[in-house]
């Protein structure tokens, strides 16, 4: 439906109209996902997505003239990665209780767009409400398990779990000891959080952060899963996670910075 030509062709006539520098950039690649009304723009490199987005501005009008549901551009780069942290978690999983997850990876192999298949009947996961509180519930229910909430007191009011005790800080650093109990006190093996780690067995209990599992970031994340602010937050803990996110390039430094002010605000 659109070529990389006709979309680069576009993007410089946008920058030029609203005095935007004239910036070389290269596509790589352009899917368009007709069910979900969605275009993807795989750029060379990151330097060619940013000089696509144009802050945000010029990906907005572009979106605005095509008349599309949404515009997203990645870098050839961050999908190479991408796939390779998959190939890798893909052979970590075999022959393990996660092999059921090997569907998922295989499809955001295939990213994007993303198109999960439906599981059923995996069992039951610990989820804590850590920051992406909605990413770790959704991720849970995509795959076909039936999850145990439990979260820091009076952080997610909104969210049906179970309150526990523990410091602002374990939202975006969660205590995986005390987690791991919790867990083999109700016999369960799965444990998802927004843990620093994608993945580690610990006593037969896979503690497991699917954002990083996977490699999907905060942008793309919001929209598959939705994303909740937590109502009370350890300012400091929040901003050495956000930075260790954008340092791993699963948060854009705009989205940080965002976030950030937003906390600094409260």
């Amino acid at each position: 439906m659109f070529s990389k030509e006709e979309i680069a062709e576009r993007i410089n006539r946008i920058r030029e109209d609203n005095g935007f520098p004239t910036v070389p950039f290269v596509i790589d690649e352009v899917r368009y996902d007709e069910e979900e009304d969605k275009l993807f723009i795989i750029a060379k490199d990151r330097s060619d997505k940013s000089a696509i987005i144009g802050n945000s501005f010029v990906i907005g009008k572009l979106r605005e003239e095509l008349g599309i549901k949404q515009v997203t551009v990645y870098s050839k780069l961050d999908l190479i990665i991408k796939g390779k942290k998959l190939e890798e978690n893909l052979r970590r999983i075999k022959n393990t209780f996660l092999e059921f997850l090997a569907p998922i990876i295989e499809a955001e192999l295939n990213f994007p767009p993303r198109k999960w298949p439906t599981l059923h009947n995996n069992g039951r996961p610990l989820v804590f409400l850590s920051f992406n509180a909605k990413a770790m519930v959704g991720f849970a229910e995509k795959v076909g398990l039936e999850a145990e909430r439990v979260g820091i007191k009076y952080t997610f009011p909104k969210m049906e779990h179970a309150p526990i005790e523990g410091s602002l800080r374990e939202l975006f650093f969660p205590d995986e000891e005390k987690l791991r109990k919790i867990a083999q006190e109700r016999n369960i093996k799965i444990i998802i959080a927004d843990f620093p780690f994608d993945l580690k067995f610990l006593d037969n209990v896979a503690l497991l952060n699917p954002l990083k599992f996977l490699h999907i970031g905060f942008f793309e994340a919001k929209y598959f899963f939705g994303f909740e602010k937590p109502v009370r937050i350890d300012k400091d803990a929040m901003i050495d996670f956000i930075v260790d996110m954008v340092a791993e390039g699963l948060m854009e430094s705009t989205d940080g910075a965002n976030l950030i002010w937003w906390a600094m605000k409260k």
